[in-house]
């Protein structure tokens, strides 16, 4: 189907078509003078003057029924354009698979960015620059669990940070709260002055040290980091981390630690309902299995006394506005 017309007519057609309506509707098109071709051309390509070849006549037709025919078909093309973004990745799918098991060599040095490759050199490379900065440390850790080899060590390197007087703010997705090395750690990290805090979305990982050097992964494997020092780069990770921190929720993780693990997710699932999201939806931003999600959300209905999700998001939207 070709595309609609879209160019809408300009006034010298304009002003042409109410002189044919003037005129009863109608206009030969011998009558037609030279000056007045391109316009007659305009309204006959949008369909307002309708040429009817036996009688060598031009009728006007009605802009209501133009107009809803225009629609009509800018609504069915666009129904088609969805369809086919829809299977945009879909069909590049074995391209994306191929891009990310590419092996990822060493890019070109800058003055402003450093690559290092392999994990324990990234690990090496971080502390050294932790104890370069000792100011602030911003941090985002996406996953659930955290390593639980390197809890210990990580927990002294934040002792350090503190008592050398800097600060340390670290934002973990929500599944970090099923995991109790991770919630311990928080725990113990906060009762030293680390703030920590659930951003229920997903993020890639971050670290920022003095506001003067970023670390970021490069890929998806973590193999490859990109230490950043340039300025304008540093200072839009800082926005954006900021922006994710006043979203991000506040959890009491010794409080979690011993033994409330289930009352931050309540907390989480309860608003996420409230907010009409789904279970699937919620699982997929908490980081958890559908069934999981599905015991809290039953346990919930029990205590509302709800009997469907719309009913228990109700509920729930109306105690806490209360």
């Amino acid at each position: 189907m070709p595309e609609p017309a879209l160019d809408l007519p300009d006034a010298a057609a304009r002003e042409l078509y109410r002189a044919i309506l003037a005129e009863g509707g109608r206009i030969r098109v011998g009558e037609i003078r030279p000056e007045d071709e391109s316009a007659v051309r305009q309204l006959a390509d949008l369909g307002l003057l309708f040429l009817h070849i036996a009688d060598g006549v031009y009728t006007a037709v009605n802009p209501r029924a133009v107009g809803e025919r225009i629609g009509t078909e800018l609504r069915e093309q666009g129904a088609r354009l969805i369809t086919r973004a829809a299977r945009i990745p879909e069909l590049l799918d074995d391209l994306t698979q191929a891009y990310d098991l590419a092996p990822r060599r060493n890019p070109e040095p800058s003055p402003a960015v450093q690559y290092v490759v392999g994990l324990e050199q990234i690990r090496h490379q971080v502390a050294q620059i932790h104890a370069d900065h000792p100011s602030e440390t911003l941090s985002r850790q996406p996953g659930g669990a955290r390593p639980a080899a390197h809890l210990a060590e990580a927990l002294e390197s934040d002792r350090r940070h503190i008592e050398k007087g800097g600060t340390m703010r670290t934002i973990y997705e929500a599944s970090a709260l099923a995991d109790p090395p991770t919630v311990s750690f928080a725990a113990q990290a906060t009762e030293l002055g680390v703030a920590i805090r659930i951003l229920p979305i997903p993020f890639t990982r971050l670290f920022i040290f003095g506001r003067s050097v970023a670390v970021i992964p490069v890929g998806q494997d973590y193999t490859c980091a990109a230490f950043v020092e340039d300025r304008a780069v540093v200072d839009f990770l800082v926005r954006e981390f900021e922006l994710h921190w006043q979203q991000a929720e506040g959890v009491n993780w010794s409080a979690l630690a011993g033994g409330t693990a289930e009352a931050p997710f309540h907390d989480q699932i309860g608003h996420m309902l409230t907010q009409g999201l789904t279970q699937r939806a919620i699982a997929t931003r908490l980081g958890l299995s559908e069934r999981t999600v599905a015991g809290h959300i039953a346990r919930l209905r029990e205590s509302y006394d709800a009997e469907t999700l719309f009913q228990l998001g109700w509920q729930m939207r109306g105690a806490r506005d209360a």
